[in-house]
């Protein structure tokens, strides 16, 4: 197995030598490595690379030839039918019950009527289909179901039908620490790198340094330069809306991975679609906003654009003022995208939404109108190919 992949290392353009295969061979008989992918792809890249600028030449040829050990324990745990998962005592309606409640009729219907519910309304109700109220088909209220409604009143999401919702949500940071549970994210990002020597020269220069002296008649003649990094700026969006719950796990890999491999990256959290507010930190993101239009004016237009998000929204979020699930927004959601996308032309939405779900939802099909086609799924293969876009 390991003959095969030192062959297909020389065949991939890398300059592998017997003397280190053979050392990678030692230490495997060493077990310095233990049982699992990550840690033989970081002994073997150590052993085997000289050069870090043929890491992404090695990372394809090893992601090639251990494809089928990966997808042994990673791929099919995603395929579980729902159905299986589903939390069953949260089905209070049948799909044939749930078909038969019809919506409002649009947005400014559903902000009129709810008007009127308030004014006229004068004690609590449960399981109705008009007031607000618990327990019911009405479309204003909480822990009943409607296709289209306000939620009031309610700890959680249940039926994600809600197109606005009235209470004050509280969600955590991603982790920028998180064990990679993959390595390929990295792999992936890797595509975006760009090295630079600049600032200090802290660094020794082992070939000038032994060029200059044999020039200086032996005497010892040392040359630094600065450290070489990734030059790459990068300015990355992460959707926290309610919605997003199933994917945190995902997330939070890329968001790790993006912070080890850029040096230079800035992140900001936004709720379903971006308004006139981003934030840094989630516990704080109602005080300590920083407004998007400071952001378009601070960043260079050389930064490139990253949305993680599963853009699974009502659609009035996205065309209409006011039309934000938890705030009144004076512009619609699509007046800000359009902002960034002129000013990052640069821009991928990087959904971790399953692709055969995309066609289904309009939102989605809505944001990626928006991003001119330029949203991949959060997947290894949509990561690479968002990166060869932005590249």
């Amino acid at each position: 197995m390991l003959i095969k992949f030192f062959f297909m290392l020389r065949d991939g353009g890398l300059k592998v030598s017997i003397t280190e295969f053979l050392t990678l061979l030692e230490v495997l008989e060493k077990r310095v490595a233990g049982y699992s992918v990550e840690e033989f792809y970081y002994l073997a890249r150590a052993s085997l690379v000289k050069d870090e600028s043929l890491f992404d030449r090695f990372d394809r040829v090893f992601a090639a030839h251990f494809k089928g050990v990966q997808d042994l324990f990673g791929e099919d745990a995603a395929e579980v039918p729902e159905d299986w998962l589903r939390k069953q005592f949260e089905r209070n309606l049948s799909d044939e019950e749930k078909a038969l409640i019809e919506a409002l009729g649009g947005w400014d219907k559903l902000m009129e009527t709810l008007r009127q519910r308030l004014e006229e309304q004068k004690e609590r109700h449960q399981g109705g289909s008009k007031w607000i109220g618990t327990g019911g088909t009405s479309p204003f209220g909480a822990y009943g179901y409607n296709p289209e409604g306000v939620r009031i009143g309610q700890e959680g999401s249940r039926n994600r039908r809600a197109v606005k919702v009235w209470d004050k949500r509280e969600f955590r940071n991603l982790d920028d620490s998180v064990e990679l549970g993959t390595r390929n994210l990295k792999v992936a990002l890797r595509r975006l790198r760009r090295f630079a020597r600049e600032g200090a020269a802290d660094e020794l220069d082992l070939p000038d340094t032994i060029e200059s002296t044999a020039r200086n008649a032996g005497l010892l003649d040392i040359k630094m330069v600065p450290e070489r990094h990734n030059a790459v700026k990068v300015l990355l969006f992460l959707d926290i809306g309610g919605s997003m719950d199933d994917h945190v796990r995902v997330c939070e890999e890329l968001f790790s991975a993006a912070r080890g491999e850029f040096k230079h990256l800035e992140y900001f959290y936004f709720h379903n679609c971006v308004y006139e507010g981003v934030w840094k930190d989630n516990k704080r993101r109602y005080t300590d906003r920083t407004p998007t239009m400071d952001v378009l004016h601070k960043y260079s237009a050389d930064y490139k654009l990253i949305f993680v998000g599963d853009a699974t929204m009502s659609p009035y979020e996205i065309h209409y003022p006011g039309g934000s699930v938890e705030h009144w927004n004076e512009e619609a959601g699509e007046a800000w995208m359009k902002r960034m996308l002129n000013t990052y032309p640069k821009a991928i939405w990087l959904n971790p939404e399953p692709l055969k779900r995309w066609e289904y939802t309009p939102s989605i099909q809505m944001m990626k109108e928006i991003m001119e086609e330029r949203m991949y799924p959060l997947t290894v293969s949509g990561l690479e190919e968002g990166m060869r876009s932005l590249s």
